[in-house]
């Protein structure tokens, strides 16, 4: 048996054989969270599992972006600096992030993602735009 770069095997004179339906997709799945769980854990530690939770967002923008757009020591910093106001900027470059991940797989895009991050989490209501943002990164990764 022969393994590929991309996960596959074949047998000598087969064509390779994925050990998953949906082949190059799936080394992003591991990205894929249960929002419900996320949200109910968060609201269940006073906000302090969302601090993981943003953490996970990063990796998974980071890893489809190809690139590290987001620094979570960075952010953790400026956010208690700043007194928050970095976190909705945040916000703002994570929604503009998961737009231009949206642009390149080809998916249908949520334009207005970038500024509906901004204007919730003005309101103090940023576990909303987590939600959000999470849904949206899930239907990147299935």
């Amino acid at each position: 048996m022969v393994y590929n770069d991309d996960g596959t095997h074949q047998t000598e004179g087969n064509p390779p054989v994925s050990h998953t339906p949906t082949g190059q997709k799936d080394m992003y799945y591991h990205h894929f969270i249960s929002t419900p769980a996320f949200l109910l854990l968060t609201l269940v530690t006073c906000g302090l599992f969302n601090i993981y939770w943003n953490f996970r967002q990063m990796e998974a923008c980071n890893d489809l972006l190809g690139r590290q757009e987001f620094e979570f020591f960075t952010w953790v910093l400026l956010s208690i600096v700043t007194c928050g106001i970095y976190h909705i900027f945040y916000q703002y470059k994570m929604g503009s992030a998961i737009v231009e991940i949206q642009r390149r797989q080809g998916k249908p895009v949520f334009e207005n993602l970038p500024v509906i991050s901004v204007v919730v989490s003005t309101f103090a209501l940023t576990i909303i735009v987590d939600c959000i943002h999470q849904a949206e990164i899930n239907k990147l990764v299935v």
